[in-house]
């Protein structure tokens, strides 16, 4: 193929993939936005098999007939709450992709001195260390969200001093590359520091603040296929790295605003590090008004106003078509009916957005926090589901709390509010939630989806 054609298609490429990421900003668009980034994504691929320096299409092939089956495995079977994991998990192996062939294009041309420039050189040493950083740090992300490695921050004496050092021996490796020496060892030992760079960067990290790490690590995965598109000189890779990094790098900012809280305070700050004890509303006098589903049937039946507020709880019990059979069931009633969403909600930035769009929730009936929280004070009823301290008032009360100046979703303003959860047990951020023991607040302890059914099966008898 003529690298004039090639160049035109590749430029067709680049354009669906900016078209997709206009078309994924908003929630009607975005299945389109999906199948017109895999078609731009699918073009490349034919594109660059095309090419006359091409060899091995026998292990190219098998690679991507393994790579195909997972992905449809992983699409088609993995459950919604295991989600932010597969895109932990998904996002280290593009990482790890990067490192790797940086590595196997320096093997390729270190073997003869000087056949490496200074710029082959730059891009691959951050490809790999960049890379390296994005696998191993995407691996323990995973193993946090799956509950294998503990989801508290794991901190130790002098860690801040060892991450330094390891980053700062990386960053010499890479220097001493870029010196002359083509020796493949200096680039090996540079991965095997930016793997443990990245393992113990994430460890000391919260489950709370783990789409903030997400959303931080995909960033970097766009940055190492930028780089590894410097390295094969492809500039599909260089563009579409830029935009995942450019737009990852974004996404973390916003999620950081969205909890009031600097990217540093959530790399650095070892948040939810002490969980707070589920006894001390006990030793401090204060009761939860329980209730059951009947009463619950029985105060929305009868409401104009409900707000649903979705979180993890939700997701766990795969509930999400039960919210919105309950939705429809008072919108018969003549109940007015909204969802507000948290944008740190959940496990992954969009978790509850998905969740709802899956069981086909209104697009018209989703809020954002910043709309919804005006409509609070007019609500007679907030149901929440599975959330815990995006609703929690000590943000805006306590300047004590760790999460004091956390934006939240204000459901302590509607008249009543109704809990739905298994026990009293705190959140991610480990803390207690005062709203629990708030006199317009009622619990309804039971799992969000059998709780739902319930209800639903007593609001049809109202």
């Amino acid at each position: 193929m003529s690298r004039n054609l090639t160049d035109l298609l590749y430029l067709v490429t680049i354009v669906t993939f900016i078209v997709a990421l206009r078309f994924l900003s908003s929630p009607r668009r975005a299945r389109l936005g999906n199948l017109v980034g895999a078609g731009g994504m699918l073009l490349a691929i034919v594109v660059t098999l095309a090419q006359d320096d091409v060899e091995g299409y026998g292990l190219i092939a098998a690679g991507m007939a393994i790579g195909a089956v997972v992905g449809v495995v992983g699409a088609r079977m993995v459950k919604m709450t295991a989600m932010p994991q597969m895109v932990a998990l998904f996002n280290g192996v593009g990482g790890g992709a990067a490192a790797l062939i940086a590595f196997a294009e320096f093997h390729n041309l270190a073997p003869e001195p000087g056949r490496v420039g200074a710029d082959e050189t730059v891009s691959i040493v951050l490809s790999a260390l960049i890379g390296s950083v994005s696998f191993a740090g995407s691996l323990v992300a995973f193993g946090k969200l799956q509950e294998l490695v503990s989801g508290r921050p794991i901190v130790y004496a002098g860690q801040k001093l060892v991450n330094a050092a390891l980053l700062a021996g990386a960053l010499a490796l890479g220097v001493v590359l870029l010196a002359g020496p083509e020796q493949q060892g200096l680039l090996v030992a540079l991965i095997v520091a930016a793997l443990a760079f990245g393992v113990l960067f994430v460890l000391p990290i919260g489950g709370a603040d783990m789409p903030v790490v997400i959303s931080l690590l995909n960033a970097c995965t766009g940055l190492a296929a930028s780089a590894t598109g410097f390295v094969l000189h492809n500039t599909v890779l260089i563009v579409s790295g830029a935009l995942v990094g450019a737009s990852g790098t974004l996404l973390t900012l916003l999620m950081g605003r969205a909890m009031n809280r600097s990217v540093a305070n959530v790399l650095f700050g070892a948040f939810g590090a002490v969980p707070a004890a589920a006894a001390a509303a006990e030793q401090d006098g204060r009761t939860v008004r329980a209730t059951t589903a009947e009463d619950v049937a029985v105060m929305l039946a009868y409401a104009r106003r409900v707000v649903f507020v979705p979180g993890y709880g939700l997701a766990v019990a795969q509930a999400q078509h039960d919210v919105r059979t309950l939705a429809e069931l008072l919108e018969q009633k003549g109940v007015d009916v909204k969802y507000g969403i948290h944008p740190v909600a959940g496990r992954m930035p969009g978790h509850m957005n998905v969740l709802l769009a899956e069981a086909n929730v209104p697009y018209d009936q989703l809020y954002e926090m910043e709309e919804i929280n005006p409509e609070l004070p007019q609500t007679d009823v907030a149901v929440i589901l599975g959330a815990n301290d995006v609703v929690n008032p000590a943000a805006l009360n306590d300047p004590a709390s760790p999460i004091y100046g956390m934006p939240i979703i204000q459901v302590d303003r509607a008249a009543s509010v109704v809990v739905v959860k298994r026990s009293l047990s705190p959140g991610f951020a480990g803390i207690d939630n005062p709203l629990f023991y708030e006199p317009n607040t009622a619990m309804l302890f039971a799992d969000a989806k059998q709780a739902l059914e319930s209800i639903s099966t007593a609001v049809k008898s109202v």
